[in-house]
């Protein structure tokens, strides 16, 4: 998964620049899309970046672009920065995040590779994992003409049916969670939640201390201040580091070998 991660030395500081945020909990204040963070240094690098956190940046605590930072950046644009090539500097924008979404794709699709339950569609994931790579390889644009919705519904029909397979042994136990409950705050603390399914849940400061999280599929879930501490998640399917970094946890809490526990966990 190595290649699906961030890699800030080789980028432009795209996702400072390219990106927009507003002035909410994730941001003190507001930035146009093009236009450079103040907090931007000349070498790419942020001036408070060992503050962001306690800066209110918590927004860029938890971003992640899947590594399609370094990609258009030393790949797509051959090492050129975008204060140099003044020329290209819009188009540059706008191609990263069309790319930072295929690369998203590929991370679900990656671990989707590696199941046993998956061998019996294996050549399909494979393909398409494929085809995603391919996409990322055009011009730039082509890259902005590319049908990122109808590419992202095919990907999500794969990783639908992944997700069935990969929990089916835990569902037979039964779901432990509703399908319309509301999770925000919700006190989940020392559960057996194995399998569950929180596609695109709304766990923001939810309580899941304790809890066992071994096989549940966390694709799109949002876990701002989401309480991790002392969470099994190992074995978590479509799990972000995104979503860890917004999250809560300790020392105890475990989580799959190939996501890193945040500097700011206690």
């Amino acid at each position: 998964m190595h290649d699906l991660k961030s890699d800030c030395k080789n980028c432009f500081a795209l996702c400072c620049v390219a990106l927009p945020f507003g002035k909410s909990h994730d941001f003190p204040f507001s930035k146009d899309g093009g236009k450079p963070c103040r907090n931007l240094c000349s070498n790419n690098m942020c001036s408070i970046h060992d503050q962001l956190k306690d800066k209110g940046f918590n927004g860029c605590v938890t971003y992640e672009c899947f590594g399609a930072g370094q990609h258009v950046s030393q790949t797509i644009y051959g090492g050129k920065d975008w204060r140099e090539d003044s020329e290209h500097t819009e188009e540059m924008f706008a191609v990263f995040p069309v790319v930072q979404q295929l690369h998203e794709m590929l991370w679900y699709l990656k671990q989707t590779l590696t199941l046993k339950e998956t061998q019996a569609f294996h050549d399909s994931l494979q393909k398409i994992y494929d085809d995603t790579v391919k996409l990322t390889e055009k011009d730039p644009k082509e890259i902005l003409e590319i049908d990122i919705t109808e590419h992202r519904v095919k990907v999500n029909a794969l990783l639908k049916e992944t997700s069935k397979l990969y929990r089916d042994s835990m569902m037979k136990k039964g779901k432990k969670i509703k399908e319309t409950a509301d999770l925000i705050a919700a006190n989940l603390k020392g559960l057996d939640l194995k399998g569950e399914d929180f596609r695109g849940k709304l766990l923001i400061a939810a309580n899941l201390s304790d809890s066992d999280l071994r096989k549940v599929d966390f694709i799109g879930a949002d876990l701002r201040d989401a309480k991790l501490y002392g969470a099994n998640l190992t074995g978590a399917l479509f799990l972000t580091q995104s979503q860890i970094n917004s999250a809560k946890g300790d020392n105890l809490t475990e989580i799959p070998s190939y996501l890193e526990k945040p500097d700011h966990w206690k």
